[in-house]
Order: structure tokens, then sequence, then C-alpha cells
């Protein structure tokens, strides 16, 4: 709740009795800029100077005379947003936002604006401790390690490697999110995740099942170039602040159509030219109900069908089930206003879908994704400026840790789990194969067939204390979670809080590497021994790079060495690997100076294994140029028009093809055919074969091509679809010719046997990248798009009611997903809504309950509610109801309320923000409070001196049961709960 004026100067006492340390209790606005070290280019980007006072980009310079000025990326939503740090002695005394980024262009958000005290917060953690008996004990880093080390070795002794989950984070530089997968490789377990499971997991896999690439597709400033934008699921105006000034300047210079389809009216929704209130968890018939308008007016576009897409036919079958009455009884929308907006995405172009985690966190999340897709495939607006899915992630490298395999089902850049995968890490890696493969738990099947879990997704972040909690006969591994090891990732960002305290009361051992304590140390007061705090830098204090949503990656150099005893992530990596045993095999192609790995070399390492997603062509040389000269990058194209970078985009965004000599540019916008592959252009990805079997009507079968149709990318010597290349495909060509000798030889090397199959992706020389772009090629070749993602659950996608469902009447025509074993778990939400409609759940909890963001906070907030300037804006958790249901309760405006959830008999206690933003039935929270958990403050429970100055009751404690199938993401948008006054 926004505090009012009025109120504000009266608890300014409370604000200062938590933040014991600042002598004067609160801060107003002046207050906060001068003190916040921001010089006055930043104060002008929050409006408190007049622009006439502003001064020029070239005129910015240091305001403290012998300062040095250097450039790291903001960590608080994954714009990439440049800032500029003045340090003077080694202290960071003042920053502006970078003037010359092609991406912010000067101006900050709120948190951006305050980051600097990330750095110099009096709330961080400030040396290693350990619970002992139930008091935080001070200890050194070398007792740490060893403890913990000696314990993870025990604990593989008895559980196996399975047992410990290494729980990653996207606050990670790219290096560190690589050596974090690489070090759970070299434990032995695929049991690693990090933020993306509960934001975007479900848009990889819904988008990499469509046409190739799990990522944005174009870009933040190339949404100025749509005329039409559909932001559904997404309130940019608080998550990512810096996002909007190019969607309104869009909007207003193109006078661009900006419709936002969401349960709540935010403050995106407030610049709208439509609004369209939705049901929670009905994204599918909203998209079904446009199409329905589409293809009744013949508004999609034919030819794109035709030539770049598999399967729509299915689609229509699908959507004719829709037809405006069933869509407005499911999801409240009247057909008249869809039919406007139908018409508008389809005939109005170019036309852009920009959603985030109001699209993605449901138990059809990825299904959603597809939906999203699908409307773009229909109506041709994928692959040219100002169309696309421009997909909004949550954290500074949230893109990056994703695209590095911090994540359960791959290994490094998408690479998966299979033999061949483990073989090619393996020769980048120099080690030998056969080594990994007996670092794995291993376990006979009835049949006598011995296997491991090498080849086997992991268990989700999102259900890691179900894997701690359920017997072992229920947990497809050889024992449950035993000991959690989290670097940089806060414990109530997952739904079902009370089963995640009593998960962490149970573990063996526990160990949080972060710069604050976070959630993991105060959730649990019953757990007495075996916790361990390790203090991290903060990403200001590391070197390395950073990908933004768009794909751009931009290199940020360490401001300040880490204070207090914070040590780097890399280097908290390299010593326990040196514990456990392996850094020598780890670390052999890596550079280690006192015990900090090069971030460098690391990139480098990246760049020699990263070819299927494009990572090859960076590299630290290229990507520290682009930093030190922003300025000859065009805002709207990225494109460098002058100096040493010049043709490259800003950022070279993957793909980057070949090595970095190769010097490729990048690409802004995927699968743009006007492009030719060598200047940034693509075509859709055949990564599900070459043609497909079909079943007609009468029961006679078909083969059906999976690749382009007459369509192909400028310069293509190819003119029509393709399949990926391989050695083979070089000679059937005739183009082998091309290759060099050494090339060759790498490629003999890698498959001595039958170096024909050797391809594109596993082809450490790049050569038939190389070649393959030469001749005006796709590498991964030139296939159709899916409207048909068969080998998916649900391959054409349908509504599936939310588990807890305010429409019960709804659940027999429109069921969840039949119970199913998933990730090593089973899922047993059929079983739940079931027992949800039986028990008239509905009854009980009317209000349908869903969560977001603030533009004050981020993420679980440990970090920014432990910023004083931060504080001062939003000091209480609260619930936003609407005035019918508060008066039907008895609530005021401001009051203390009780919310109740579905499960558990949860119960939290926060105030009541009476408003129209959310309609009858409907409540919503944010998402970034913890430190009291039902109604019971918590703050006595963090090391002294590191309690966040605000705490506040976490929405998760009210979430329930709901995961998707494809990804275990799980569902905090679409629940139910009642509210009463306190």
């Amino acid at each position: 709740m926004l505090i009012k004026k009025s109120e504000r100067q009266a608890r300014r006492g409370n604000l200062a009795a938590a933040i014991d340390t600042q002598a004067t209790g609160g801060f107003d606005r002046r207050t906060f800029l001068r003190r916040s070290g921001l010089a006055a280019g930043g104060l002008a980007a929050l409006g408190a100077l007049p622009l006439a006072s502003v001064r020029k980009a070239e005129a910015a310079g240091t305001q403290v005379a012998g300062a040095t000025l250097r450039k790291n990326i903001c960590t608080h939503c994954s714009v990439g947003c440049t800032l500029i740090a003045e340090v003077s002695n080694g202290v960071w005394v003042g920053q502006e936002p970078g003037w010359d980024s092609p991406i912010n262009r000067g101006s900050h958000c709120a948190k951006g604006a305050a980051t600097r005290e990330l750095v110099h917060g009096d709330r961080r953690l400030r040396y290693p401790m350990k619970m002992v008996n139930g008091e935080w004990t001070r200890i050194s880093w070398d007792v740490a390690i060893n403890e913990i080390g000696d314990k993870l070795m025990e604990i593989r002794a008895k559980s196996g490697a399975d047992s410990v989950y290494w729980l990653g984070s996207a606050k990670f530089t790219n290096e560190g999110a690589f050596l974090n997968r690489k070090l759970a490789a070299f434990w032995g377990t695929n049991n690693v995740d990090h933020q993306a499971r509960i934001c975007h997991s479900t848009t990889v896999a819904g988008v990499a099942n469509t046409w190739g690439y799990g990522a944005m597709t174009n870009s933040y400033t190339d949404i100025r170039n749509a005329k039409t934008m559909i932001i559904m699921g997404g309130n940019p105006a608080e998550a990512h602040p810096v996002s909007l000034q190019h969607v309104l300047e869009g909007k207003e210079a193109r006078r661009a159509n900006m419709i936002v389809i969401d349960p709540r009216m935010t403050r995106t929704a407030a610049h709208a030219t439509e609004y369209v209130r939705i049901r929670s968890g009905t994204d599918i018939p909203v998209i079904y109900g446009m199409l329905w308008h589409i293809f009744k007016n013949g508004w999609e576009d034919k030819q794109f069908i035709e030539q770049r897409v598999y399967g729509m036919d299915d689609i229509r079958k699908e959507v004719a089930k829709w037809t405006p009455e069933e869509v407005e009884r499911v999801t409240g929308v009247p057909g008249a206003q869809l039919e406007r907006v139908a018409k508008m995405f389809a005939t109005e172009k170019p036309s852009t879908l920009i959603w985030c985690m109001g699209a993605t966190q449901h138990t059809v999340g990825t299904a959603n994704v597809r939906a999203l897709c699908i409307a773009l495939l229909a109506t041709g607006n994928v692959g040219a400026p100002g169309t696309g899915a421009n997909i909004f992630r949550g954290h500074t490298n949230v893109q990056g840790a994703t695209d590095l395999g911090l994540d359960i089902v791959t290994l490094p850049l998408y690479y998966g789990l299979v033999e061949g995968a483990w073989r090619h890490w393996s020769r980048v890696w120099e080690v030998d194969y056969n080594w990994f493969v007996d670092r794995f738990d291993k376990s006979t099947a009835a049949d006598g067939k011995v296997t491991n879990t090498m080849n086997t997704p992991g268990i989700p972040s999102t259900r890691w204390f179900d894997a701690t909690l359920f017997d072992k006969k229920d947990v497809r591994q050889k024992d449950p979670i035993k000991a959690m090891f989290i670097m940089g990732h806060g414990g109530n960002t997952v739904t079902r809080m009370a089963e995640a305290q009593k998960g962490i009361e149970k573990l063996d051992l526990l160990v949080v590497c972060d710069p604050h304590p976070t959630t993991w140390a105060a959730l649990a007061p019953a757990r007495k021994n075996g916790t361990y705090l390790l203090p991290i830098a903060t990403s200001y204090e590391t070197n390395g790079s950073r990908t933004a949503s768009n794909r751009a990656i931009q290199w940020g150099e360490q401001i300040v060495k880490p204070i207090f005893e914070s040590k780097d992530d890399l280097e908290v990596m390299y010593l326990l690997a040196k514990k456990l045993g392996f850094a020598d095999a780890m670390f052999k192609n890596i550079k280690v100076e006192n015990n900090l790995p090069s971030p460098e070399d690391i990139l480098r390492e990246i760049n020699r294994g990263g070819f299927s997603t494009g990572y090859c062509g960076q590299s630290p040389e290229r990507l520290k140029s682009h930093m030190a000269n922003q300025k000859d990058f065009d805002m709207l194209t990225q494109k460098a028009t002058t100096g040493p970078n010049k043709g490259d985009y800003y950022g070279l965004p993957w793909p980057c093809w070949g090595t970095p000599e190769f010097k490729h540019p990048g690409t802004p916008l995927l699968y743009n055919t006007n492009l030719s592959i060598k200047e940034g252009g693509g075509t859709f990805r055949p990564r599900f074969g070459i043609e497909r079997e079909e079943t007609l009507p009468d029961g006679t079968k078909r083969m059906v091509s999976l690749l382009g149709n007459g369509y192909y990318s400028k310069d293509s010597e190819i003119k029509d679809g393709y399949p990926e290349f391989t050695l083979g495909v070089l000679k059937k060509l005739g183009w082998d010719k091309d290759l060099t000798e050494a090339e060759l030889a790498v490629i003999n090397k890698i498959n001595p046997t039958t170096p024909d199959s050797v391809s594109w992706a596993i082809d450490l020389s790049g050569g038939i990248q190389r070649v393959a772009i030469e001749h005006g090629c796709t590498p991964y070749g030139n296939g159709k798009a899916r409207a048909n993602a068969f080998g998916l659950p649900d391959p054409i996608p349908v509504h599936r009611e939310p588990i807890y469902t305010p429409r019960p009447e709804l659940v027999a025509k429109y069921p969840t997903l039949p119970n199913a074993v998933q990730f090593r778990l089973p899922n047993i939400g059929f079983d739940v809504q079931k027992a949800a409609v039986d028990k008239g759940v509905a009854k009980q909890f009317p209000l349908i309950l869903t969560s977001g963001r603030l533009v004050e906070y981020e993420g679980g907030g440990e970090e920014t509610r432990s910023n004083k300037w931060l504080a001062e804006l939003q000091q209480d958790m609260f619930v936003e109801i609407n005035p019918a249901d508060a008066a039907e309760r008895g609530i005021k405006d401001g009051s203390w309320v009780w919310l109740t959830g579905a499960e558990n008999n949860s119960k939290a206690r926060m105030k009541a923000l009476v408003t129209e933003r959310v309609g009858k039935g409907v409540t919503w929270c944010p998402f970034h409070f913890a430190g009291w958990f039902e109604g019971v403050d918590q703050r006595g429970n963090y090391p002294k001196g590191t309690d966040p100055i605000v705490l506040g009751e976490s929405v998760n404690t009210l979430t329930t049961y709901g995961y998707d199938p494809v990804t275990g993401m799980q569902e905090p948008k679409a629940t139910l709960c009642q509210v009463r006054a306190a």
C-alpha cells in the first residue's frame, strides 16, 4: 500500500526504530536523492530537477575530484540499464545512469537510483556464520568451507550425489552461472536450478517448442516500431520501469495501439488505449477468442502460415469451439471488445506481444506461452521490426543464467542431458566422459538394467521441499533431498511456504550464500543446528558479463572490492571445488589467482562450447569494447554506426555465430529473413525433425515436411527449407571444400568413426557454422514454426481451469491434466482439483488471490527491503481488495486484515488497500515481503543487524498446490482466499 503523505509523517518514528544506525528517522524526497549518491543527471531522471539543469551527456563527469568512473549493470531487472559509479579511494561515492547506453539512455527507476546502497548497506552479512544450538556464531571462511565440505561428502557417501540440491541464482554473472552448473556436473547431479523456474521456465519451454529458441525475439527499443502492442500478464510500469519509456514513446510517436490484458488495472494499464479485464487463469480462452474473430474475418496472414508454420489447421479446430459467447462465459471479456482487439492486432501491423509472469506462472504456463506464440504466427507477426515476442524477465541475468545451464533439464546453452550433450561438454572441459558417468548415482531396474541419473532431469526448485519431506519410495532418486546449497536465491519465492518451512527444518545441511541472510535463515526457528551463512559480494563487487532480456550481453566492471569478509561467487565455488577434490580438473583451462578464477577465461570457455545457442562469437574483448563505446550505437536499431565496433549490434545478442574472430555482429531480431545470416538474420529452427507422419480422417497416413516452404533468408544459396548442417550435409552440397585443414582435423577428432555426423552444434572448430553462413544459410537449418507442438502434454493448447478455481462448475468441461510422475516426483494436481470441487472450497474461499510486483522492491525483497531509501517508500505488506468486497466484510482502507488460504489452514496478517484496481471477487498482493509468518514477527530470527528494515507476510504463505507438467512451474497467479478484518 502506498502510504498517504500524512500517514508517512506519523510513521517516521517506526521506520527510525528499524534503521537503528540512522540518526534521523525518515527521509523526504530531497534527502533521499541527495544521500543516495546520485549526481545531477540521475536526479533529472527521477524528475527532481527541471530539464534546463540537466547536464548534457558529453558533459557528464565526476562530481568528486580525482574520482574514477566505472560501468556496471543495474541488478534489479533484466532491462540491462548501465550505471556509472564514481569511486574515490576505493569507496563508491556517487552514481549516474549511463547516458550513452542505447538501452536506458540516462534513466533509472527508483530501485536503480538507490542501488548504491547494496554495497554500502549496513544490513549486509559481514562474515561467515553458523547456527549452533539455536544461536548465530561467527566463524572463519576456512572453518566454514572445511565443515561444509566434510558434511557434503558425508551426505554423499550415505545418500548419494542427488541428495544435495544446488540452488543457483539469476544474480550470478554469466560466468558465475556457468561455473555453478559446472560445479553440479562435477559433483554428479542435475538437481541444480535458479529463479527462472518460478518466472519464465514456461516461456523457455513454450517458445522453444514453437520456433526453436526459448527467448525474447526482438528488443526493448524495437517495441517503438510496433503499430499495435498487447501487454498480457505484465506490468512493466512497476516491474521494468525503464522499458516503459520505449513502450510509451512508441505509442506516442507512432500513435500505436497499446492494449493491456490483465485481471488488475495496473499502472501500465492506466497508459493503455484499451484495457481488457480478464479472470486470472483464462489466458488461452482470451487468445482463442481473438483468433476466432481473426479466422472468421480472414485477417490471418495466409502466406506466412503456408510458408513458415506447421499445424495451424489443428489450431483452427480448437479455436472454433471458443465462440464469443463461450469466451465471455469463461473469461468475462465481452465478444465485441475482443473483436476490436483482434482486428487491431491482425490488421494494424507490425504487432508485438509483451508478457511476463502473469502469463507464465500457471499450471498451464507452457500452454499459455504457446497460445501467445500461435497468435503471433497466425498474424505473421514474427521475424521483423516491431513484431515478435517481447518477454520481460525479472533479474539482472535471469536470461543468461538460464542460457548457461542453471536448469534441471539441460547442460549449458540448452544442450540437454543426452549422452551427446555430456560428451560435448566433456570435450570442452577436457575431462573424460566416463569420469562424469561415474559421478552420478546408479539404480537397478526390475529387469536388471543399470541406469544413472545423468540423463534424467532433476527436481524443480518449486518442489525441493516435497523431495525432502516425501517418503523415499515417492522420490525417484537414491534418497530424498538432505542438503541445500543456495547461492543468491530467496526462500520466500516459492508457493506453499508452510511446507517449505517443514522442509527447511528437516534438512541435514543448509548453506545460504548471499549478501543478506534471506528468508532461509529466519523462516524455520525450530532449526537449531546445521545452517551456515556465507557473505557474498554483490554484483557491483565483481567483474563479468550479464545477458539482458533481449539477449544482449554486457560486461560489468568491478566498482569496488568486496566489503567486509564477502567473497566473489567464483572464489567460493573454487574453494568448495578444491575442498571436494576436483578443482584441478574443473579449472583446468581457467586461470586462478589468489583463489579467484578469471571471469574472462570462463567466458572464453563458454565461447568454446556455446555453438548451439550462438554464445561462441562474443569474447571479453568484444564485450568490453562495446561498453567502452556505447555512444556509437543507435538506440533504435542497436547497431554501431561508427567506431571500432561499426556494424555490430549492441551486446552481440545471441546467436552471435562462429568464433570471435569471425566477427558476427549478433542477432538483434530472431528469425528475420530480411537480413542475411551474416548480417544478423535468421530462420525458424527445425529442431523437431524434417518431416512428420500424419493420419488423415480416412485412416491413411502421409509424411508432411517440417521444413520451410519457399522462404529463405536474404542471400541464401538454398532457396527453400533445409535441415541442420553437418559435415555430411556440407559434402552433399560440395561446400566441405571450404573447410580449412585445421577445422577438418577438429571435426575428425570429435567423431573419428563417422565424422559426417558431426553437426554445427558440436563442431568445436566453428568451421561448419562458418561455411554455412558464408553461403547465406542458418547453421541450424530452415524450418517451420510449430502451431502443433507434438510431444507436449497438450500439443494444441487447451484451457484448463486452475487447481483452485472460483468456477467449479467449469471443471468438468475444462479439467486439469491427469496425475503423473514428473521430475522424479508425483504431480497430483488432478486429485487436488477434484477434492477442492468436492469439498466446495470455492464457497469457503470465494476470492481469487493473485500476486505481482511493486516498483520499489524486487524479487523476494531481501536486498531492496534492506535499502533505507526504498524502505521509506513502501513500509507495509498489503492486499488490494475491491470496495464491494471490503464493504461486505466491514474492512476499511488501511486497516489490518487476515487472509486465509485454501490449504494448510494458512493465514497471513497485512493491511488492506481498498481499490477498484481489482474487480469484485479478486484480491492482489505484492510478492516481495517476508519476515512475518502467519502473523508472527520473525525479526529476532535473523543474525543481529542483518534483518531487513521492512518485514511483512509473504503472499506465498497462502499460495497453493499446482504445477505445470512441462516445467514444474508453480501457480501463484490463480488461487483462492478469504479476507476478514483483524
